[in-house]
């Protein structure tokens, strides 16, 4: 049996690790449920996490789906598995303090577009052009009564003449300085006050959410595959986070421990606007805070199924010396590993047994393609140099989700990313830093173009970005669910083809190229 992930946890009693698996069946059973989600724009609304569980029955097989806090407001929707038990003793609390948060948050939302903040951006720009003016003009007249005092014998009223002309220049920058602060400090009042007043909406918002969820903790209980039933303060005495007993994974495992379904597979998704670190249509795992200490529990009595390595990609290696190494890296491992213990599969994780190895850079987890490596410090700074002064010559494929009209040009957009909505980048003129990636059309079949890329700077998801976005060619690559597409695809239709650098020790060219697996 193929297995991608495992639900783990061990078991209080007996201290046995126990697990269920995520398996490519239950994967292709979350796929159909995500193009149900996709057919209907109620699940796009909000973001969040949707989970199946394949269990077995008496009279065969069945699959039931859930998913976590609420959905459009309601904890109870038909279809889908019901929450926890203990939400209904608190039903009325509840009712009460979720009319109050959506009240907080329909004042959140009037106070996101402040017609001020508009007002007030275009008022600054037209200040800070006619400033920039105003700065090179009196630069230029300084210039010239310099000049005058120097080179010319001026009479005494002559000289009183220029510097009168200094004073009046002077007065002048102030009397514009005074405008513009008339001007744009009552309006920087109102968005400061509009701010301040969103700040604390969100600390009541908080606050509410918190006393709602410390009353449902005090009567969720949980009942696992032995039959055993104990309340969610019980399982995790030091501590719950907000949303803990909402998640998926819990609820599926509760609902199914209660009917006498055994579970046999289970996978969770997120769907919905992307996250700061979930994309809609990928998988993930238990989450470390709310769910991962309650597995041991909710897996208890099930038969004992052995937990093996989730099957390794293949990392095929395109060159190797004494001082550096080239892999192909598949599509979906990451190229070094990630936080949690779930992300420690990498390229890098994977040639741990050879000493001083490092990347040299990276690529994201859904892109394949060439990966260099070095195995020693000295080879590393040199190959990071090249990298870095745009020495190394990068080809990359990619199938983009549209027709491309142009055969061929350069996308010049700054790239910023946003350190509240990792890892998503975006286009700012403001705080992007220069990102330049030419292309070439190399094809066009059934309503997708077959695109080569060649980064000239190596911003982080810049062909994904410049390719996305409007102002580049305004069409996702194929399966590049993070930056909107929204077509089926097995995985992200981009492949770094082609590398070419200077051997950090005999200089002499490498020249590495690898067949595009799409």
């Amino acid at each position: 049996m193929t297995v991608t992930y495992w639900y783990e946890g061990h078991c209080p009693q007996s201290g046995k690790l126990l697990g269920l698996p995520r398996t490519p069946l239950v994967e292709a059973i979350a796929s159909e449920l995500m193009q149900h989600l996709a057919s209907n724009e109620m699940y796009a609304r909000e973001g969040k996490m949707y989970g199946v569980l394949l269990g077995e029955t008496q009279s065969g097989q069945q699959v039931i789906k859930a998913f976590s806090g609420l959905l459009n407001g309601k904890s109870t929707v038909e279809g889908w598995v019901p929450p926890i038990p203990g939400r209904d003793t608190v039903a009325l609390e509840e009712a009460c303090t979720l009319a109050s948060l959506e009240a907080l948050k329909q004042e959140l939302i009037a106070l996101q577009e402040i017609p001020e903040q508009r007002q007030y951006e275009l008022l600054l720009q037209e200040y800070e052009k006619r400033s920039h003016a105003l700065t090179l003009l009196h630069s230029q007249r300084q210039q010239a009564r310099q000049h005058q005092r120097q080179i010319l014998n001026l009479a005494d009223a002559a000289l009183e003449q220029l510097n009168e002309q200094s004073r009046q220049d002077g007065i002048e920058r102030k009397l514009f300085k005074r405008e513009r602060d008339a001007v744009l400090q009552p309006l920087k009042a109102k968005i400061e006050a509009a701010l301040n007043k969103r700040r604390k909406l969100k600390q009541k918002r908080k606050t509410l959410s918190k006393q709602l969820q410390a009353q449902m903790h005090a009567n969720y209980w949980l009942t696992n595959f032995a039959g055993e039933s104990a309340p969610l303060q019980e399982l995790m005495p030091t501590g719950m986070p907000t949303g803990t007993g909402e998640c998926c994974a819990p609820k599926l495992l509760h609902y199914a421990a209660t009917m006498g379904l055994k579970p046999l597979a289970m996978a969770e998704f997120w769907w919905g606007s992307s996250s700061a670190d979930k994309v809609q249509g990928q998988f993930y795992g238990a989450c470390v805070e709310r769910c991962q200490p309650l597995m041991g529990f909710l897996l208890s009595g099930l038969s004992q199924q052995p937990i093996v390595a989730v099957k390794d990609s293949p990392l095929t290696i395109l060159y190797e010396d004494e001082w550096l190494i080239a892999v192909n890296k598949p599509s979906g491992l990451l190229s070094v590993p990630g936080r949690y213990r779930h992300l420690q599969d990498s390229v890098l994780g994977r040639l741990r047994h050879i000493p001083d190895i490092a990347t040299v850079h990276r690529l994201d987890c859904e892109t394949s393609g060439i990966l260099i490596l070095a195995r020693d410090r000295q080879t590393h700074r040199h190959l990071s140099k090249q990298f870095q002064q745009r020495q190394v010559h990068k080809v990359y494929e990619a199938v983009l989700a549209g027709i491309v009209d142009t055969n061929s040009g350069a996308i010049d957009l700054p790239l910023w990313g946003d350190p509240t909505n990792r890892p998503y980048q975006q286009v700012n003129w403001q705080q992007g830093k220069p990102s330049l990636t030419r292309y070439q059309r190399l094809s066009t079949i059934d309503g997708y173009t077959r695109m080569e890329f060649l980064p000239l700077t190596g911003r982080s998801h810049q062909i994904r970005v410049h390719a996305a976005d409007k102002q580049g060619l305004g069409i996702h690559i194929l399966g590049d669910r993070l930056y909107g597409c929204q077509q089926a695809a097995n995985r992200l239709h981009l492949h770094a083809r082609e590398l070419t650098f200077a051997h950090p020790h005999s200089g002499k060219t490498v020249f590495l190229q690898v067949e595009t697996p799409f």
